[in-house]
């Protein structure tokens, strides 16, 4: 007779455990570095949108306010601030004048991409102090975990709301 193998809960739990007292020493730490990074300054609520609309080039307004399950009228502040500072750009959806589609800008791209830099420098900081073959293991871990989380559906896009353009290159995306 075969036994099933169920996953041990105290496991499981001290993995969640361990993972959400990581994330929280993140926000810590990236709010402490943002005084030092680059200017402008953004909130970490600009920094959520700025990341979402990296991952998702050319995300819908709509989707863009489902992911960060925000108001409406809080997501167009947001996005009014960084077009402001010139990281996003507006453009309208081609099958409706009335939905708009949401693009990093170069200055936005560049901007994002220091503060990831800063980022990853401080990590590597840390990481430098442990052993190459706990790295190893720590680096395949996180790489399962991210797998894991994109794969929930609070963190996908419905499909009516994926972008039918890439607007990086200008062509329609079958739907």
């Amino acid at each position: 007779m075969t036994e099933r193998i169920r996953p041990n809960h105290d496991h499981l739990r001290d993995a969640a455990r361990q993972a959400r007292c990581i994330a929280e020493l993140f926000d810590v730490m990236w709010e402490q570095d943002r005084n030092e990074g680059p200017p402008p300054y953004i909130s970490v609520s600009q920094l959520r949108v700025m990341n979402i609309v990296d991952r998702e080039d050319g995300i819908r307004m709509r989707a863009l306010t489902r992911l960060l399950g925000a108001a409406r009228p809080s997501v167009c502040r947001l996005v009014d601030r960084l077009q402001a500072l010139g990281f996003v750009e507006r453009r309208p959806w081609p099958d409706s004048g009335r939905e708009v589609l949401l693009t990093l800008t170069p200055s936005g791209r560049r901007h994002l991409d220091q503060l990831r830099g800063r980022r990853e420098e401080l990590l590597m900081e840390a990481l430098a102090t442990m052993p190459a073959h706990q790295r190893t293991a720590m680096a395949e871990g996180i790489a399962r975990l991210q797998s894991a989380l994109v794969d929930l559906p609070m963190l996908r896009l419905a499909p009516e709301d994926a972008p039918l353009i890439s607007v990086a290159q200008g062509q329609a995306r079958s739907a």
